[in-house]
């Protein structure tokens, strides 16, 4: 073992990535980046902003009970990812079969969003549209997993915290664009284009159409652009379900023993990236629920969090490369512990401070998941990328109850809905009391 002495800053970078090009190559850059600008098809109308609050409403049943049960879901769904993420991360992997697998999980969330067009705006459809946001959510967290290994593929040592950046920031920007095209265009007008109004839900539920063929077309760039991954098939052959988790536990003994910094980084990453994803999957659910936001004003603030999300993560991104990941996620952390307890607090105050504080959630989560992403791949020796991104896929699927879970919880303890913004701090908080200890300046496996 070697030791590297920095968390990633210019002057001492760890040892360059065996998938690593020397230079980047824009056009690759620009096609991963594309596959993130359309992924907000999902993330920003499915799970934030305009499916899961559409399931929230009245038409499915009371506000609270509805918005516990989308919790429990979403908690399931993350039981399944932390079951199967080993496997179908660890198996592209061997088989040199990443970009594969990235399509099919790709293509398979886009016709679960197609499907969510059936899901019409009475109670007796609301298990249909809770399970195709949990299958939405299992697959696309699948492809997240080879996605987020392709870093290595399309950067430099030196640029992965500008990259990485790009790639969220490309994804926000992609919300902002596609949320005005469905507002301007669906939403916001009595009688939409082709002629779609709000009778039946109609306008919510060409959205998601909308959605599915945004994903699916902003996806094939990627495919097309970045090879395949050639795979580590000849170190280490395709192994079965079962002797897949054995893998596991031997990689991360293995990882233990070598780099135990490493270890407690991916646990706290784990959590604090759970706490993450929750801001954005509930923000919407309580801007309609309890704040009471129309159809319309939460999609407003969508684009404006996405503006903020967007140009935050950019910037930082330069930082990043600058100062060190650690840095960057430590203060972000904080920042959004702190205006999560002002939302919390001060929820009485109605929407304008729902949109002082959303809006600085919104500043901190972007920095925080686009520098986890690279405080991780610097570490990550020549060979083992795909065995250590592994990990850090699994162990964040394995935690991915915990928001869900919590928000449900708190939501049921306090009886408002409210309450679960207490829920998704709470684990923001212990992800990052997790991280204090970690050391920015890393033991660099061999």
């Amino acid at each position: 073992m070697t030791t590297n002495d920095s968390d990633g800053s210019p002057d001492t970078v760890a040892p360059a990535l065996s998938e690593a090009p020397q230079t980047i190559s824009p056009k690759r850059v620009l096609a991963w980046g594309l596959w993130d600008w359309g992924s907000a098809a999902f993330n920003a109308v499915v799970t934030t902003f305009v499916f899961t609050v559409y399931l929230t409403s009245d038409a499915f049943g009371g506000e609270a009970v509805v918005s516990a049960q989308l919790g429990w879901a979403l908690a399931a769904a993350g039981l399944l990812i932390a079951v199967l993420a080993p496997v179908t991360g660890q198996r592209s992997d061997s088989a040199g079969r990443r970009k594969l697998w990235l399509g099919v999980n790709t293509y398979i969330v886009v016709a679960i969003t197609a499907c969510m067009f059936f899901v019409a705006p009475e109670p007796n459809f609301l298990w249909l549209g809770l399970l195709l946001v949990a299958a939405g959510n299992v697959f696309f967290e699948f492809a997240g997993v080879n996605y987020n290994a392709m870093l290595a593929q399309v950067s430099t040592p030196k640029t992965i915290g500008r990259v990485s950046g790009i790639g969220w920031g490309f994804g926000y920007l992609g919300g902002i664009v596609l949320l005005l095209i469905v507002y301007f265009g669906l939403i916001q007008p009595e009688v939409g284009l082709f002629g779609i109004t709000g009778e039946d839900a109609m306008d919510v539920r060409v959205t998601v159409l909308v959605s599915a063929i945004w994903f699916g077309l902003f996806a094939v760039p990627v495919l097309l652009t970045v090879p395949e991954y050639e795979g580590v098939a000849a170190r280490r052959p395709k192994v079965g379900f079962f002797a897949s988790y054995r893998r596991l536990f031997q990689d991360i003994q293995t990882l233990w023993h070598e780099s135990r910094q490493t270890v407690y980084f991916l646990l706290a990453s784990a959590v604090f990236r759970d706490g993450l994803a929750g801001v954005f999957t509930f923000g919407g659910v309580l801007a309609a629920g309890w704040f009471g936001f129309s159809a319309g004003e939460v999609i407003i603030f969508a684009i404006a969090a996405n503006v903020v999300a967007g140009i935050s993560t950019i910037t930082v991104g330069l930082l990043d490369d600058r100062l060190g990941a650690k840095p960057v996620i430590m203060a972000s952390l904080i920042g959004l512990v702190l205006a999560g307890l002002a939302v919390f607090f001060l929820h009485d105050g109605g929407q304008i401070m729902f949109w002082i504080f959303g809006l600085a959630l919104c500043l901190f989560v972007g920095p925080a998941q686009s520098a986890s992403r690279s405080f991780l791949a610097r570490l990550i020796p020549a060979g083992r990328e795909g065995e250590v991104f592994g990990l850090y896929a699994t162990t964040g699927r394995a935690v991915s109850f915990l928001a869900p879970t919590a928000f449900a919880l708190f939501i049921t303890i306090g009886g408002e809905q409210y309450w679960g913004i207490l829920g998704i701090i709470l684990v923001i908080f212990i992800g990052l009391l997790l991280l204090l200890p970690v050391q920015a300046r890393q033991q660099q496996l061999r």
